[in-house]
C-alpha cells in the first residue's frame, strides 16, 4: 500500500509534469498534449515509484527494470517525467521539437538522450521490442522486469496481435504490457475508428494475465502496478488495461479526440496553467 503523504508528493510532480507538458507543445505550436496529459499519472507512478532503476542510465538496461514507449506521440510527458527524475537537466525541456534538440516530437535514440533506449512512434511496434527485451532477461538470468505502454488504437495493427500471440506462447512472463485505454485515437473515438470489442476477454483468450486499472488515480495505478508484478514469473505475460481519459487535468481538453495533436493557444495555455499547480518550479 502507498501511503497518503507519498500520494500527496507525485500529485505535486504530476502537476508540474502536466504543467511542463502544455508548455512544451505551445512553446513550438506542435505536439501531442491529450495522451500526454492523460497518461501523466502512469508515468509518474512507474518513475517514481514502480520502477527499479540503476542511479546512471546504461542502454543495456542490465540487471535493472526498463520501460519502453509504444506510443511515441506522446513523448512530452516522458521527457518531462525523465528530466523531473534528473536524468538530464529540466531546462533542456525549452528545446522539445526544435532543430538540433535532443527531444524530438518522437522519442529517438541517435540524440542520445538518457532513458531512451529506442525509437518510438510508427505504431503497432512497440509490444514486439518490450517482447524481445523481456526475453533477452530472461536468456541472460536477469531477474529484472520490463515494462510497455501501448495506445488502445494501436490495437487495431496486426503486429501488436502477433507480439501478444508470440509473447503467450513462448511464456514471457517477465514484461507488464499497459494500455491507454482512453477509447480515443487521431480521426475519432476507436469504437468509431474500429472497435476493439471486448479487450479483456481478447488478452485473456490470447493468454495473457489481465488486470484493470484507473489511470487518472495514482493510489489504484500503483497498488494495481504492485500487483501485477506479484503476477510475474508464473507461467503468462501480464497486462494492465488502464482507463484514462485524454487531456486529464484541463478540462478544455479532457475527453476530446480533437486535442490527441494540436497545440494550446495563448489564451488556452493561459487557461490551462492556471488549473495546474506550480509544484517543483517551471522550466
Amino acid at each position: 500500500m502507498v501511503s497518503q503523504p507519498e500520494i500527496n508528493e507525485l500529485n505535486s510532480i504530476a502537476s508540474q509534469v502536466r504543467r511542463d507538458i502544455v508548455r512544451m507543445v505551445h512553446a513550438v505550436q506542435s505536439g501531442h498534449p491529450g495522451g500526454s496529459l492523460g497518461c501523466t499519472d502512469f508515468f509518474v507512478a512507474l518513475y517514481f515509484k514502480i520502477l527499479r532503476l540503476n542511479p546512471s542510465f546504461n542502454m543495456d538496461g542490465i540487471n535493472e527494470d526498463i520501460f519502453f514507449l509504444s506510443n511515441g506521440h506522446i513523448s512530452p510527458v516522458w521527457y518531462s517525467v525523465l528530466a523531473r527524475k534528473g536524468y538530464f537537466d529540466v531546462a533542456e525541456l525549452a528545446t522539445f521539437r526544435k532543430i538540433n534538440s535532443r527531444l524530438q516530437g518522437h522519442p529517438a535514440t541517435e540524440e542520445g538522450l538518457p532513458g531512451i533506449r529506442v525509437a518510438s512512434g510508427s505504431l503497432g511496434q512497440g509490444l514486439s521490442v518490450a517482447v524481445g527485451a523481456a526475453q533477452s532477461k530472461k536468456l541472460n538470468h536477469d531477474e529484472h522486469l520490463v515494462f510497455v505502454l501501448t495506445g488502445d488504437g494501436e490495437l487495431q495493427e496486426g503486429q501488436a496481435w502477433e507480439a501478444i500471440m508470440y509473447a503467450a506462447h513462448h511464456k514471457v512472463d517477465n514484461i507488464i504490457a499497459t494500455v491507454d485505454y482512453n477509447g480515443q485515437q487521431i480521426d475519432g473515438a476507436v469504437d468509431n475508428v474500429m472497435s476493439l470489442k471486448d479487450l479483456k476477454a481478447k488478452w485473456i483468450a490470447f493468454g495473457w494475465e489481465v488486470i484493470e486499472s484507473n489511470g487518472n488515480d495514482l493510489e489504484d495505478i500503483i497498488n494495481k502496478l504492485e500487483h501485477a508484478k506479484t503476477l510475474t514469473g508464473q507461467g503468462k505475460p501480464v497486462v494492465n488495461l488502464m482507463r484514462t481519459e485524454m487531456g486529464n487535468g484541463v478540462d478544455f481538453m479532457m475527453g476530446s479526440h480533437k486535442w490527441h495533436g494540436i497545440a494550446p493557444n495563448d489564451e488556452q495555455l493561459a487557461s490551462a496553467l492556471d488549473q495546474l499547480e506550480e509544484t517543483l518550479g517551471d522550466y
